[in-house]
C-alpha cells in the first residue's frame, strides 16, 4: 500500500553554511523516513559539497550563492536573481516541483522560498538563533509557520505561528546519544584514552581572537590539570600559531585546522571551548559537554551572545567575552567545568533541560500534517501546473539536480 506521503516532495533551502545545512539534512532524513522525498538545495561551498558527497536517500541541487559580501550590492542582486531563476526553472521540470519548502535560514533561502511560493508550495522556515538573521525576519511573514530553536526568538518574527523545537543536530551526533566512546574516539584521535580532553573550536568563522584566547592560556591551564589534553581546531589562517602555542605539550596536543568527522572530537572530549554558534550548541547540549562559550564579537546582530546568555540563564554554560576576558579567567573558568570541576554538575543538567532530541522528527511531522490538511490540499489542486523548462538559460545558471540515492 502506498504511503499517503510518498508523493510528497519537500525542498529543504539550507545552503551556505554547516549551520544551516546539517540541521536541513537531519529534516530531510525525517521525511525520507515517513515516505516522504525531500531534495537538499545547497551552494557550491566546499562546506555544503564535501556534505552531500555520496549521500543517499536524498536528491541534491547546487544553486548560485547569493550571500550579501562586503557591501557588494550588485553582485548579491545579481546572484539573487541568477539564484531564483535557477530554482524556478528547477520546480518547473516534472519531478521537481516542490510541495513544501523549509527554508533553513540565510539569503541562500531567499530566492528558492519566493520562487516556491510563486509555484504554490507551502512555505515554512526554521531559525536556530536567539535573534533571527535578516533574511528569516523578511521571509517570517509569508510563511504558512515558522519553527524556532530558542524561545526568545518568537517575539522577534513576523509570523503568528511560531513553534519552538529546538536546532535539529547531525544524524552523526545523534547517534552520540545512544553510544558515546569516548575512550574509542581519543585512541582514534591520537590520544590518551585514559586522560580528560578539551576541545577548543572556533567554529566556520571569526577563531582569531579565539585562538588567541586559548592560546594565553595555555601554560596555566597544562599546570593546572597536569594529565589535560587538549583537541585544538583552528581554522587555516592561524593553524601554525596554534601548533607553535601547543609544541611545548607535545603528543598531549591535536591541532588541526578543521575536522571533517567532528563527531569524533565531541565523542573524545570532556569539555570544549567554542563560539556560540547555534548548531554548535545543540551539538553541546544534545551530549551534555559542558562549555566555556566565547561569541563571536563580529556575529551579525550580537546573534552569538545572544544565544550564550540563552544558556548561561539555563545554567548551561558559562560566558566569556573575547575583548576582556583574560587568560587566568579562561583557566579558571575550563577548570570548573572539567571532571571533578565546580560548575561541571550544574552545567550537565542545564544542558539537559536545553537538548531538544525531536528537533528534526517534531519540524518533519508538522509539514507532513499541514500538507495533510483539506484546505492546503485544495490549494495545491488549484496551482498552476508544472511547464516543461526553456531551453535558452546559460549553462552556468541551471541547478545540478542529482536524485536521490536508494540507501544500501
Amino acid at each position: 500500500m502506498t504511503s499517503p506521503s510518498s508523493s510528497l516532495l519537500v525542498a529543504i533551502a539550507c545552503g551556505g553554511t554547516g549551520g544551516h545545512l546539517f540541521p536541513g539534512l537531519a529534516v530531510g532524513r525525517e521525511l525520507v523516513a515517513r515516505g516522504c522525498r525531500a531534495t537538499l538545495l545547497v551552494s557550491p561551498k566546499e562546506v555544503d559539497q564535501a556534505a552531500v558527497a555520496g549521500l543517499t536517500g536524498l536528491g541534491v541541487a547546487t544553486l548560485p550563492a547569493t550571500g550579501l559580501q562586503d557591501g557588494r550590492h550588485l553582485a548579491f542582486a545579481l546572484g539573487f536573481w541568477r539564484a531564483f531563476h535557477t530554482c524556478s526553472r528547477l520546480f518547473r521540470t516534472r519531478g521537481g516541483r516542490p510541495d513544501a519548502l523549509l527554508a533553513m535560514g540565510g539569503f541562500t533561502a531567499a530566492p528558492p522560498f519566493m520562487a516556491a511560493r510563486l509555484h504554490g508550495a507551502a512555505t515554512f522556515l526554521h531559525e536556530s538563533n536567539t535573534v533571527p538573521g535578516r533574511a528569516n525576519r523578511l521571509l517570517s511573514r509569508f510563511v504558512d509557520r515558522a519553527f524556532i530553536g530558542f524561545p526568545e526568538a518568537t517575539t522577534r518574527l513576523r509570523s503568528s505561528a511560531c513553534e519552538c523545537v529546538g536546532t535539529p543536530v547531525r544524524d552523526a551526533i545523534a547517534q552520540l546519544r545512544k553510544h558515546r566512546d569516548a575512550a574509542s574516539a581519543r585512541v582514534t584521535l591520537g590520544l590518551d584514552p585514559h586522560r580528560p580532553v578539551l576541545l577548543i573550536t572556533g567554529g566556520s568563522q571569526g577563531a582569531r581572537g579565539l585562538n588567541r584566547l586559548v592560546s594565553a592560556a595555555l601554560p596555566a591551564l597544562a599546570l593546572a590539570v597536569p594529565d589535560l589534553q587538549f583537541i585544538h581546531l583552528s581554522g587555516t589562517p592561524d593553524l601554525e600559531a596554534v601548533r607553535t602555542a601547543h609544541r611545548p605539550f607535545g603528543q598531549r596536543s591535536v591541532v588541526r585546522p578543521f575536522l571533517a568527522e567532528m563527531h569524533l572530537a565531541l565523542a573524545a572530549a570532556d569539555a570544549v571551548v567554542s563560539r556560540a554558534g547555534a548548531s554548535s550548541m545543540a551539538e553541546l547540549a544534545a551530549l551534555r559537554l559542558p562549555s566555556v562559550l566565547v561569541p563571536l564579537p563580529t556575529a551579525a546582530d550580537n546573534h552569538q551572545a545572544h544565544n550564550a546568555d540563552s544558556f548561561v540563564r539555563a545554567g548551561a554554560a558559562i560566558r566569556l567575552d573575547q575583548d576582556s576576558a583574560t587568560a587566568t579567567e579562561l583557566v579558571e573558568a575550563v577548570v570548573s567545568i572539567l571532571p571533578g570541576g565546580s560548575h561541571r554538575g550544574g552545567l550537565k543538567m542545564g544542558l539537559e533541560r536545553m537538548d531538544r532530541p525531536g528537533a528534526a522528527a517534531g519540524i518533519a511531522e508538522a509539514m507532513l500534517s499541514h500538507l495533510r490538511e483539506p484546505f492546503t490540499q485544495a490549494a495545491r489542486r488549484n496551482a498552476p501546473s508544472p511547464r516543461k523548462p526553456t531551453q535558452t538559460a546559460r549553462r552556468d545558471d541551471a541547478a545540478v539536480l542529482i536524485p536521490a540515492k536508494e540507501t544500501p
